[in-house]
């Protein structure tokens, strides 16, 4: 690797947080521990015991569109959670809940069972803002039965929102969400959270571990896009996806335009409007 590269993915690693979901997936994904921490705060259930948590996990659909969870876990009680965290309020709307419960519905369901037998499943999303505006710490979204005095219909499927606009740190969902927007380790709540992103940000292995990820990051844009594109409308699609996968990675503006701008022989004032567009 690089030394200049190395020093710049240092600085850009300096500036992660939790909701970037590049850095909340690896932080999370393949550690119990942190991952039953963050289902027992929300839930406000201490009895969660985690038994299996992945990152950017793929519940495929041979018969239609798939699902790529941020965190999907499985606790002791057979369980199943999908975490997922969204900056942007287009990718926390209602539809996508109701796709991903039913995706882990699908994930649970055995072929040959004439009733699947479901566990409770929960979809959580950590929004960056208050999307559904009732300044509430979280939002629970329950199947209820309308003529029956909106008694709970019982189904086992569960939707919450955590409101990261929710600033009371009294509260353990506002300190919840302060460490979720922290970039340094020593100002985080959790002890454990804290730890956690410390590996990361300042011990050697853990960013030798994020440098690597962002090298990788790195070279499989250059092998994607190395060969001049000259369709017009395909060349438009490769411009675009690697600045939308540049600010998923938590890399700058002012990084991603000067590589747009480089691999893409775009001037300054092409590449800030292809970046304009991307943020509409």
């Amino acid at each position: 690797m690089e030394k200049s590269y190395r020093e710049r993915y240092l600085q850009i690693i300096k500036e992660f947080c939790l909701m970037d979901d590049s850095f909340m997936t690896l932080f999370f994904g393949g550690d119990i521990e942190t991952t039953q921490l963050l289902l027992r705060i929300i839930l406000k259930d201490p009895g969660i015991t985690v038994m299996e948590t992945i990152g950017q996990y793929e519940i495929k659909n041979p018969n239609g569109r798939s699902a790529r969870l941020d965190i999907y876990a499985v606790d002791a009680n057979g369980q199943h959670f999908d975490v997922e965290v969204q900056r942007q309020d287009a990718g926390a709307v209602p539809e996508r809940a109701r796709f991903n419960s039913s995706m882990l519905d699908t994930k649970m369901a055995n072929v040959g069972d004439k009733i699947p037998k479901l566990k409770p499943a929960y979809v959580i999303f950590i929004t960056e803002n208050d999307v559904l505006g009732g300044g509430c710490p979280l939002y629970h979204i329950d199947r209820k039965i309308t003529e029956l005095d909106n008694k709970f219909f019982g189904d086992g499927s569960h939707i919450i929102y955590v409101n990261g606009e929710y600033t009371n740190e009294e509260d353990p969902i506002g300190r919840l969400v302060h460490d979720f927007k922290c970039k340094s380790a020593d100002k985080m709540h959790y002890e454990l959270f804290a730890d956690r992103a410390r590996y990361f940000k300042e011990d050697e292995g853990g960013q030798e571990h994020m440098c690597k990820l962002m090298e990788d990051f790195r070279n499989e844009i250059i092998e994607d896009f190395k060969n001049d594109i000259k369709d017009e409308v395909a060349r438009e699609v490769a411009i675009e996806t690697t600045i939308e996968t540049a600010r998923q990675f938590g890399i700058s503006e002012e990084a991603i335009l000067g590589n747009v701008m480089g691999k893409f022989s775009l001037t300054e004032s092409e590449a800030k409007t292809y970046m304009l567009k991307k943020s509409a």
